[in-house]
């Protein structure tokens, strides 16, 4: 049932799941209280071992963020000085963030005009001698073409890395995101499809030995089962207990939350077909669980301010291009991202959203649209 005020529809509605889901909730903070499980703990171990089979993977290592999910993954599979890592320039500045923070250089690279993903024909340009790794960003909720881009690069030997942060539950062909790549990283931070009550994240994949030193790294570069043994020089990036207890609860509602993203999503179409706005396409392969709902839309600044006027909370993901950051030099000129950029426009998305608030929202965009000039 859907509780969207008709006098205004917010981005974004966490209350109403969190509500039906409290008892759970309250187990979970009974349960790490009376443990003293704070950090780690059997409720972490517990999500770890269902996130992994949810995704068809082997192995989940529950770290502190999305962040520090990709480094990890980067630093053990050796990724370092003088190695370059290519990025789709259109993503959250974490994922370069990441690559910057192990020494290694980030390439950005262009994406598809219609998806707005990296494809096989936008990295092959940027792939050199010095490529140690590619990061695909399953941006939106929609996987990349995993089955190019894995063509192009496999014979090279360089791994590919999923940054499946807006992806929980995303499929490629039937395969979910996070095994689709030699690891993936996964954000669960609160506003995510499926988010904690703070910062969390996630290493998926099916290399015994890659999850072994990612938990060794998150974990002060412990030796597995030690406390004063640290044969790495690892970090401190462990999931709490809270987290993992509250992630766990949720778990069980991903999928009927992704099926009501993607109610809305095509609700939302049905409405738009006619519009000036346009949507992000969705491949056919894949099957897209809508973290976003992202429209292009000219005067875009404008368009978002006269919706709000409206009553409608409308984002931006993401109003500067990670090749566009002022520490970026010798920037290339990415063609689709830089024309897209200023055009994308965030429409509210979450599981409960009406069908009536969606076409108050598709009505207000066609009518602030029709009033540009």
């Amino acid at each position: 049932m859907a509780l969207t005020s008709v006098d205004s529809i917010p981005f974004l509605d966490l209350a109403t799941p969190h509500a039906e889901l409290r008892p759970a909730f309250d187990r979970v903070w009974n349960t790490v209280a009376d443990s003293g499980a704070f950090i780690g703990g059997e409720l972490v171990e517990q999500f770890e071992e269902a996130w992994a089979a949810y995704c068809g993977a082997s192995h989940a290592v529950g770290v502190a963020n999305g962040t520090d999910s990709i480094e990890l993954i980067l630093r053990a599979l050796g990724v370092g000085p003088g190695d370059e890592v290519v990025v789709p320039a259109n993503t959250f500045i974490a994922t370069a963030e990441a690559v910057v923070a192990v020494g290694a250089t980030p390439v950005f690279v262009d994406v598809d005009p219609h998806t707005l993903l990296v494809t096989a024909a936008t990295i092959a340009p940027a792939m050199s001698e010095r490529t140690a790794a590619v990061i695909v960003v399953h941006l939106y909720g929609q996987t990349c073409e995993m089955d190019d881009i894995a063509a192009l690069v496999g014979p090279a030997g360089v791994p590919v890395v999923e940054d499946a942060a807006q992806a929980h539950g995303a499929t490629w062909n039937g395969r979910r995101a996070g095994t689709l790549g030699a690891a993936a990283s996964f954000s669960f931070y609160p506003g995510k499809n499926l988010g904690a009550f703070g910062d969390a994240g996630a290493v998926v994949t099916n290399d015994e030995a890659l999850a072994a030193t990612v938990r060794s790294l998150a974990n002060h570069g412990r030796a597995d089962g030690q406390h004063v043994e640290h044969p790495l020089m690892g970090r401190n990036s462990r999931m709490d207990g809270i987290q993992g207890g509250v992630l766990l609860a949720k778990l069980d509602h991903l999928d009927s939350w992704n099926a009501g993203r993607r109610r809305v999503h095509a609700t939302y179409m049905d409405h738009l077909r006619t519009s000036d706005a346009v949507p992000v396409a969705e491949h056919p392969n894949a099957e897209s669980v809508w973290h976003l709902n992202v429209v292009q839309v000219p005067q875009r600044d404008r368009v978002r301010e006269a919706m709000g006027e409206r009553g409608i909370d409308c984002r931006i993901h993401y109003p500067q291009a990670c090749h566009q950051h002022p520490l970026v030099t010798d920037a290339p000129t990415l063609a689709v991202v830089e024309a897209s950029t200023p055009r994308i426009l965030s429409l509210p998305m979450y599981p409960h959203l009406s069908d009536e608030a969606v076409a108050r929202v598709c009505g207000a965009l066609d009518e602030v649209l029709a009033g540009l000039s």
